[in-house]
């Protein structure tokens, strides 16, 4: 019996701990931080997404399987998300969304990454520094649009309801919406998808 609570508790820990909440966000922020969604939330739906947010586009273009992922740059598990993701781009479209969740860094970052003329390969290099613990890619020049962009993006994030980053969006074999919040492995991301896991070398 205590074994088994003990395994129920290391897993819910485990799960935890595979994403960034708004809990962990800094008691004092700036008047740029979004305010925390008090007036209820809305259903989520792949029209609102298609509708108010933006970001960048990894994997197939004409992939029947689209994956939303609304990530926070300063997140470590959005990181891991991201390689995860990289085995599935032949099988899967992945579009990127990035909200300021964590820190005035969060949205500074995502712009630079936006603002890029290659969002893929300036979220790699983003990720590998922050692997390297040197803080992320750099922000310059004139970043107004896409943090106007970044704004809107956590505006419907909120308007969602979720709680922590990487949240992911799709729709399951039946058509149906479904959500997850936390980072997967490949394989457990993969099933979420909907597309077979790769094999493993």
């Amino acid at each position: 019996m205590n074994k088994s609570l003990l395994l129920a508790a290391l897993l819910a820990a485990a799960t935890f701990l595979a994403a960034c909440s708004k809990e962990e966000a800094p008691a004092s922020t700036s008047s740029s931080a979004p305010a925390a969604a008090d007036a209820g939330t809305q259903p989520v739906t792949i029209e609102a997404i298609q509708a108010s947010a933006q970001g960048f586009t990894v994997g197939s273009p004409m992939s029947a399987r689209v994956v939303y992922v609304f990530f926070d740059a300063q997140c470590p598990h959005c990181g891991q998300l991201w390689y995860s993701a990289k085995p599935l781009k032949s099988q899967a479209k992945f579009v990127w969304i990035p909200v300021r969740l964590l820190n005035d860094s969060s949205a500074s970052q995502a712009s630079a990454i936006l603002a890029s003329k290659d969002p893929v390969t300036a979220m790699d290099d983003h990720e590998a520094s922050m692997v390297d613990h040197k803080g992320g890619i750099k922000s310059e020049g004139d970043l107004d649009a896409q943090r106007a962009i970044v704004k809107k993006n956590t505006e419907l994030f909120n308007k969602f309801g979720f709680n922590s980053v990487p949240s992911l969006v799709t729709k399951n074999a039946s058509g149906a919406v479904v959500t997850h919040e936390g980072a997967l492995p490949t394989a457990e991301l993969a099933a979420f998808v909907g597309v077979p896991a790769p094999a493993q070398q």
